[in-house]
């Protein structure tokens, strides 16, 4: 039975009598406190519960899905559980936004939103991860839904084909955990920045060109996207002369998705005292303040 991985629904929305049932199958089925993807398929067809539930279940019982096993020596089970109780929003699905998604289902984050206006183009195949001959033409929203739903389908998964700004931000945000900047224009970076400080959700930035890519986390009133932009001249950034290869943005996805998870973790020192640049043709990485 296929999981109903683009809805959201709580443990609480499971009978108690079947809560009981499952909790025993749980019981003598773990192995080394592990319970294999065959025993959640068992439990998912035999109760009519979703992944996330069962997900859920497990890990309120002590134990963990067999598919997180190798995050257990730095993610503990209650925090692996944290982490499917939380909700992030990737806006763009195209070169940073496709290597954060992937990375965050991956993780086990619950519930992720992704947005992105865009169908893929040919140009897209040299170095976004959802890009694929067989999706030219399609919504770059809607190959997420299908590849987060083929890797992790615990993960709540909501695809919007929209650009998001002032006339929908909010709608489009709010409940979100933490906002994840991957957009290719500089106009529409600081229209999220603004709406984030707004509704006072943190925001992972980055942006790549060519060898070179940054990243930041900016907290609610920092201004750092205003202040990092402040002497703009035009809406793409370098990025229209650069271009971009394959490697850039699958380095500077990942420490995006590296800032999300200590977010919602609250571990670990994050970037928002400045912006980490990362130059990968002599490999160097500094962190400078913005002011």
């Amino acid at each position: 039975m296929p999981c109903r991985s683009f809805l959201w629904s709580g443990v609480a929305d499971v009978k108690n009598p079947d809560l009981e049932q499952i909790q025993v199958f749980l019981a003598d089925h773990a192995q080394d406190d592990l319970v294999s993807w065959a025993h959640e398929q068992q439990v998912m067809e035999q109760f009519g519960v979703t992944c996330s539930e069962v997900d859920e279940l497990i890990m309120q019982s002590g134990f963990l899905p067999a598919r997180y096993q190798r995050n257990r020596h730095m993610i503990s089970i209650s925090q692996q559980l944290q982490l499917l109780k939380s909700r992030v929003a990737v806006v763009g699905c195209g070169g940073l936004g496709g290597y954060v998604i992937e990375e965050l289902a991956r993780l086990g984050v619950g519930h992720l939103r992704v947005i992105d206006p865009d169908i893929f183009e040919e140009h897209n195949l040299n170095r976004q991860l959802l890009a694929t001959i067989d999706n030219l033409g399609t919504s770059k929203a809607a190959a997420a839904l299908k590849r987060v739903q083929d890797i992790n389908p615990a993960v709540g998964i909501d695809p919007r084909q929209v650009a998001v700004g002032f006339d929908n931000g909010i709608e489009l945000l709010t409940g979100m955990d933490v906002v994840v900047d991957a957009i290719d224009n500089i106009s529409g970076r600081l229209e999220l920045a603004q709406l984030c400080s707004q509704l006072a959700i943190p925001l992972v930035h980055g942006s790549i060109a060519g060898w070179f890519g940054q990243v930041s986390c900016i907290k609610p009133g920092q201004g750092t996207m205003q202040k990092l932009y402040a002497n703009r001249t035009a809406d793409k950034g370098i990025e229209s002369t650069f271009g971009n290869p394959s490697f850039t943005p699958a380095v500077v996805g990942s420490l995006q998705a590296a800032e999300v998870c200590k977010i919602l973790l609250i571990q670990g020192e994050l970037l928002d005292e400045g912006i980490l640049t990362v130059d990968l043709l002599q490999m160097q990485f500094d962190t400078i303040p913005v002011s």
